[in-house]
């Protein structure tokens, strides 16, 4: 079995034990923390990412050779005028008109610069339907969806007086305003719901408002203390808005988790008969242990998106790594300070038939008061099966996961374009729809930036016009190629439109002959020229590669890590090795899930979703990483209640029913909450965020329900006493095993100082 030492001792014990017996300070120091870590932030700034960071590859290259030379590239916008029925082109006079009346109502609000004409620019459709007005918005590019509401509203107006043709524009900044109009609140009330539904879901919980609010309180805390270290960290790994969505979301999850695993510890021993410093002192070496180890592998899960080399991941990481140690941190210490505070004041504001009082009295007196062996019903039912027929259990559940996870073997990823991301919901993708149709790639073309020691010098003129030459008859674009050139700083960018349009994968072929034809037998010849290819289709097939080649190392790192810190965590190589690979199982599952519903379409309707043929680029690497983190959190505290069951003497067999059932209510509560939370952004009308939430719900319900309930059990019940097989030759480890105090069966034992050991 290991080490049956059950001195309290160790971290976690010891920060309850002083927590508790200076409750003030411990508070204070929290406070002061919290007050400290968002004061410093706010003062030093926050340092955004920017564009050459988030990019890799060439189009990271591109990025930078326009920062370098102190180019900001104006928001593009674009005026589509399009016949309305065939009669309709762009020679008749009508037409014409349209075109003048739109440059003119334009170039009248003051906020554009750079008016071209069709005419002029041959933007004009093969069929003569349609017809381009192409001009820049004024300003800083990313503002410029704040001030394009004039020029959007002289667009409609021309449109009423122009009935016979149908004048609609789109452009960076139009696109921006229209998703913030749409989705900026969308995103914001999302995460604003997500504190009082988990508020909610803990007052059914716990059945009393203050034992509700201890957990809720504590998570927002940790999340305000962690932004102030953001913003500090900022200077060192720049930061953006996901990285700060995603750690209010992991923040609010574990935060709430690591009180709720604490708290009801605490509780159950009271309900026991301990004394409040007692339960106080056992919770501590107990759940305080178990949310140590737990949180050091949720750090760990995390810390493997910095092996992406990819910047928004490593600011994703890095924000969900600190609001993870700091919540963690918080636990283990500030807790229990409150606790022992509040005392059997914990249970004010109960909830009528809500609190477990109420509910054992409605029960019929349920539960011997001995730690809960009877506190879930439901479970008990499902553990006699499984435990009964593990091996028919075993195969059942695993065979289920497997076949969920099979989708997953046939995994699509990419950027999704616009149409994907929204279908329907908003009107400027039917415009974006038309833009494609009627000039393939041209609404998303790629974008050549040319570098060069004299950007008009006779070599490089000749060079970008073989370049538009040989684009169009190399079949990769339809044209025009459009060509801005910026002589004082010696650069160029070049307009492609790729054919494939909005299709990735034929936009995609169009872009492998630009970068392995077309340059090399155009830029490729001029000395010293430098030609990186940008653009959508370009940005989605980098960010795609690099995030192929950071797969293996980011898997190597977050499974071996999380190996050894099982391993030294429970003294067990059965142990270790069965808490992997039930995890990738569950994470298998999840992507299966995501692969039938959002890219097969399978089921989609009944989340709201659709099909749209690909998973989000950025999603299974985040899953991967998140859910692995998160599904230890389940595992850790499972297995440690069934540890310290057994260290206690009771059967493998006894320890396991008793290690699921009393852990059930507790962890049936946690995943309730992250579920709510996340399905919050499987609501969003954004494909990419519905994937996040749903594949997050989806995985956290598989992990609280059949991994730990039924596959758990199941193969530690089969393994026996193997489960704590640990060779002779690991001795050598350091022993970072649990200090769980063993309970107490008889009355409860006097308090226990540093190196005292607990009697049973």
């Amino acid at each position: 079995m290991g080490n049956r030492d059950t001195r309290v001792r160790g971290i976690a014990a010891r920060a309850g034990g002083w927590s508790a017996r200076h409750r003030w300070a411990a508070v204070g120091i929290w406070v002061l923390f919290v007050v400290l870590a968002m004061g410093l932030g706010s003062a030093a700034g926050t340092v955004e990412l920017k564009d050459s960071d988030q990019l890799s590859g060439e189009t990271g290259r591109a990025a930078a050779i326009a920062e370098e030379a102190g180019i900001d590239e104006p928001a593009g916008e674009t005026v589509l005028v399009q016949g309305r029925d065939a009669g309709v082109k762009a020679t008749s006079t009508e037409f014409r008109a349209a075109v003048d009346a739109v440059m003119k109502a334009v170039e009248g609000t003051g906020k554009v610069t750079d008016v071209t004409s069709p005419y002029d620019t041959d933007t004009i459709s093969k069929d003569g339907r349609s017809a381009l007005v192409q001009f820049d918005m004024r300003g800083d590019a990313e503002t410029a969806g704040e001030r394009v509401e004039p020029v959007l509203k002289a667009v409609e107006g021309v449109q009423k007086d122009h009935g016979s043709v149908l004048i609609e524009e789109i452009g960076g900044a139009s696109m921006n305003k229209t998703f913030d109009d749409a989705f900026g609140d969308d995103f914001k009330q999302a995460e604003y719901s997500a504190v009082p539904v988990a508020l909610g879901i803990l007052l059914v919980a716990f059945g009393a408002l203050v034992a509700a609010l201890v957990p809720v309180l504590l998570a927002i805390t940790a999340i305000v203390a962690t932004m102030g270290l953001m913003m500090i960290v900022s200077h060192i790994q720049p930061m953006d808005d996901t990285s700060s969505s995603v750690m209010l979301l992991v923040g609010l999850a574990v935060g709430v988790d690591y009180c709720l695993f604490y708290l009801r510890r605490e509780r159950e021993e009271r309900a026991a008969g301990r004394d409040p410093e007692t339960a106080l002192r056992i919770a501590a070496a107990t759940s305080g242990r178990a949310i140590i180890v737990s949180g050091v592998t949720v750090c760990v899960a995390m810390a493997g998106m910095l092996f992406t080399g990819i910047a928004t991941f490593k600011a994703m990481g890095l924000a969900s790594l600190m609001v993870v140690a700091v919540a963690m941190v918080g636990s283990v210490t500030v807790l229990p300070a409150v606790l022992s505070l509040l005392g059997t004041r914990v249970e004010k504001g109960r909830i009528p038939f809500l609190h477990p009082d109420k509910r054992r009295k409605a029960n019929g007196g349920a539960g011997n008061g001995r730690s809960g062996d009877n506190g879930s019903r439901f479970w008990t039912s499902v553990l006699r099966v499984v435990l009964a027929k593990p091996a028919i259990s075993l195969v059942v559940a695993a065979g289920a996961l497997l076949a969920i996870a099979a989708p997953a073997l046939g995994m699509k990823t990419q950027n999704l374009t616009l149409d994907q991301e929204f279908g329907d919901s908003l009107p400027i993708v039917k415009t974006y729809e038309r833009v494609n149709e009627a000039f393939p790639g041209g609404s998303d073309p790629a974008e050549v930036v040319v570098k060069a020691a004299d950007i008009n010098s006779a070599e490089v003129k000749s060079a970008i016009a073989d370049f538009r030459e040989q684009a169009v008859s190399s079949g990769a674009s339809r044209g025009p190629v459009d060509v801005k050139v910026h002589d004082a700083q010696n650069v160029a960018f070049v307009y492609v439109p790729l054919v494939g349009g909005s299709n990735l994968d034929k936009a995609e072929k169009s872009l492998e002959i630009i970068r392995d034809e077309v340059r090399p037998a155009t830029f490729g010849k001029v000395d010293g020229v430098e030609a990186p290819v940008t653009g959508q289709v370009a940005g989605s097939k980098d960010f795609n590669d690099q995030l192929v080649s950071a797969v293996a190392p980011v898997f190597a790192f977050v499974v071996v890590f999380a190996f050894l810190l099982m391993l030294l965590s429970f003294r067990s190589l059965t142990i270790a090795i069965t808490s992997i690979v039930l995890n990738l199982l569950s994470v298998g599952a999840a992507y299966g899930i995501l692969v039938a519903v959002f890219q097969h379409g399978w089921g989609a309707s009944l989340v709201g979703a659709e099909g749209v043929g690909a998973i989000i680029t950025w999603l299974p690497l985040f899953l991967f990483v998140i859910l692995f983190g998160l599904s230890m959190d389940y595992h850790v505290f499972v297995v440690s209640r069934i540890r310290e069951a057994r260290m206690r003497g009771l059967t493998t067999r006894d320890a396991i029913q008793h290690g699921v059932v009393t852990t059930a209510g507790v962890i049936t509560s946690a995943a309730v909450i992250m579920v709510a939370v996340f399905a919050i952004f499987g609501t969003l009308s954004m494909q990419s965020m519905k994937q996040m939430g749903v594949g997050l719900a989806a995985a956290v319900l598989i992990d609280a329900t059949i991994i730990r309930g039924v596959l758990l059990p199941a193969v530690m019940a089969l393994l026996g006493e193997r489960n704590w097989y640990f060779p002779k030759w690991l001795n050598r480890l350091p022993d970072l095993s649990h200090d769980e105090s063993p309970e107490a069966v008889s009355s409860p034992p006097p308090p226990a100082v540093e190196g005292e050991r607990v009697r049973v």
